[in-house]
């Protein structure tokens, strides 16, 4: 049976004391904007922003620069940067070069992100984590909410489990990147979906 982890976020917020502290790994400015504004008012929020899967240097620093600029503008959050490791990502899906998009390497990709999620979150005393990757309709939520209980598990934290595409919150991420001028891109960063897109 397939689980509706809406439903589960909404009854784990209703058991969150105000002002709890949340690590929120973020991919971009567009899709952190829905998310945050919906957790905002629950949650002290930190934003993560660790995308070693992002190939151009200029690409990188581009999203960065506007999800610095999105939480400057909203004082929904606060901001840890990572550094751009790319090679690390490389390594992590070494062998799965050929792998379609939303297969296995995007499996790979997501643990890998919300590992150092996870990890950055026990080292800097956040009670909570979560990750923006479920607003997107082209993500697994099955699979980043699987791979979040059990890094929860490990690292004796609480994950967020979360389906921000739910209630309509693509189209608020749009609408609120349309009112913050936000870049929205159209790949996920890493070669190999750029490669896909080329090709279609």
């Amino acid at each position: 049976m397939k689980i509706n982890y809406e439903n589960k976020m909404i009854q784990q917020l209703s058991a969150v004391a105000k002002g709890t502290r949340l690590l929120l790994h973020s991919c971009c400015a567009p899709c952190s904007s829905a998310c945050l504004e919906r957790l905002k008012d629950t949650f002290e929020i930190t934003v993560l922003y660790y995308n070693p899967n992002i190939d151009e240097e200029s690409e990188y620093e581009k999203r960065k620069a506007e999800q610095i600029r999105l939480l400057q503008q909203t004082g929904w959050a606060d901001f840890l940067d990572c550094d751009h490791d790319k090679e690390t990502f490389f390594r992590a899906v070494e062998g799965l070069e050929q792998e379609p998009e939303r297969g296995k390497r995007c499996y790979v990709c997501y643990g890998l992100r919300l590992e150092e999620t996870a990890q950055m979150a026990k080292e800097n005393g956040f009670e909570w984590f979560a990750t923006t990757l479920t607003l997107s309709p082209y993500k697994n939520a099955e699979w980043l909410n699987e791979i979040g209980e059990k890094l929860g598990g490990r690292y004796a934290l609480n994950y967020l489990y979360t389906d921000f595409k739910k209630k309509g919150g693509y189209h608020r991420s749009i609408e609120l990147s349309n009112e913050y001028g936000l870049y929205r891109q159209d790949f996920c960063g890493c070669k190999f979906s750029k490669r896909e897109k080329t090709e279609r």
